[in-house]
């Protein structure tokens, strides 16, 4: 019988929720982020950034998909003028 080699695990991205954000956070890096407008001011758009991509959108769910949408793309393709 072999012995199986223990493969380190890569850590993923998770999403931790805050006062007026959600982080979208990489170990200590933070990849990207959901905002919510100033209290008493909010007029229900959830402004999303990551990296160099930013929208909006109606819900949180929506927003928190296009961060890790733009996360996976900008992990995935080379940059093209670097």
């Amino acid at each position: 019988m072999t012995k199986r080699r223990a493969t380190g695990r890569k850590p993923k991205p998770f999403w931790e929720r805050g006062y007026f954000q959600h982080g979208y956070w990489l170990g200590k890096e933070r990849l990207g982020a959901v905002r919510l407008g100033p209290k008493g001011e909010w007029d229900g758009i959830y402004r999303w950034e990551a990296g160099h991509r930013a929208g909006e959108t109606t819900t949180l769910k929506d927003a928190k998909q296009a961060v890790e949408q733009a996360v996976l793309v900008g992990a995935s393709q080379l940059p093209l003028f670097e």
